[in-house]
């Protein structure tokens, strides 16, 4: 079963036991953080898309780390002037663990997608073009 949830601005697809990286969030190692209403949901037979959001269907998650990313470099420079800025930036994030993904109520279709429509005889009228191909 997976899922796609909102954190920062960002959508992730996550799945039950994997570990990911989201924007910081508030709170020490070993927090618990639900996620929910969630944007799409699918457990292997009934998939939910968000129209916007899925409800009934929860993201557990643990929080695992809280850390700060590679340092990036900020040079400013202007030629002639005896101008440069130097500057570095750590991003915060946060590293979740997805303990689990609750479906209440039967939220989640019984059907992926719905049938195809027979079309044994394939189109025999040929295909228009624009252009001045030939």
């Amino acid at each position: 079963m997976y899922a796609v949830i909102s954190s920062g601005g960002k959508q992730y697809r996550v799945a039950e036991g994997e570990t990911l990286r989201v924007e910081k969030l508030a709170g020490p190692a070993g927090t618990k953080v639900t996620f929910g209403p969630l944007l799409f949901a699918d457990d292997g037979g009934g998939v939910e898309v968000g129209k916007p959001t899925v409800s009934g269907v929860t993201v557990e998650a643990e929080i695992v780390e809280q850390g700060l990313g590679k340092k990036i470099v900020i040079f400013k420079y202007k030629r002639r002037k005896s101008y440069r800025r130097k500057a570095g930036h750590r991003q915060p994030f946060t590293a979740l663990k997805i303990t689990a993904i609750h479906s209440t109520s039967g939220a989640l279709k019984g059907s992926p997608n719905p049938p195809a429509k027979d079309s044994a005889e394939p189109s025999s009228a040929p295909s228009t073009r624009s252009g001045a191909e030939a």
